[in-house]
């Protein structure tokens, strides 16, 4: 059996990341090595386009991550993964999606691992530390959060940090509360 005839029977012919049906075909999940469909995701065309694109994603299509990141396929969880932590960049409701979203330990890796090789902005910590998305960090002093009244307590773990495009920048949230937080304010 094929691996594209394999994916429709997994996905019952529809796209396994919006539900949809038109245009599909079989997306190899980075890094690839050798084809098979553990490591590939059937995909509609417009996902295909977006996954090919990643620099101008949709965020209202990928509100369709809401249910098929509870999918029992790493593949497809690690796709889902990638998308919320980019998207959660600029939209509160990806970051509190990637919040929700648990990986195994070889699973997430794996989402990781093509991040971390598009990565070409290095996020340190006080200590010099290479940062990674989703890790978890620790305040080394009283933060004032602008726009606000809260105050992030030093001592405090910031937990599934996302990484932005400048080095010197991470986010997470404190009190339930998505904030940008300098990296020289914490340790890892």
């Amino acid at each position: 059996m094929s691996i594209e005839q394999t994916l429709r029977d997994r996905s019952n012919n529809q796209c396994e990341l919006c539900a949809s049906s038109d245009n599909l075909s079989v997306y190899a999940v980075p890094p690839e090595g050798e084809a098979h469909s553990d490591k590939s995701i059937l995909v509609c065309g417009f996902c295909a386009e977006q996954l090919q694109n990643q620099e101008q994603l949709s965020d209202t299509h990928w509100h369709c991550l809401n249910d098929s990141m509870w999918s029992q396929v790493p593949a497809v969880q690690v796709v889902a993964w990638r998308l919320l932590n980019k998207l959660s960049a600029e939209h509160s409701w990806a970051g509190d999606m990637l919040d929700m979203l648990y990986l195994d330990e070889q699973t997430q890796q794996w989402a990781e691992a093509a991040i971390a090789e598009d990565e070409d902005v290095v996020h340190l910590d006080s200590n010099g530390v290479r940062l990674a998305a989703g890790d978890t960090v620790t305040l080394i002093k009283d933060l004032d959060v602008k726009g606000s009244s809260l105050v992030a307590k030093r001592g405090t773990a910031v937990r599934n940090i996302g990484l932005t495009s400048n080095p010197e920048h991470i986010e997470g949230r404190v009190e339930g509360q998505r904030i940008v937080i300098l990296t020289k304010f914490v340790k890892k």
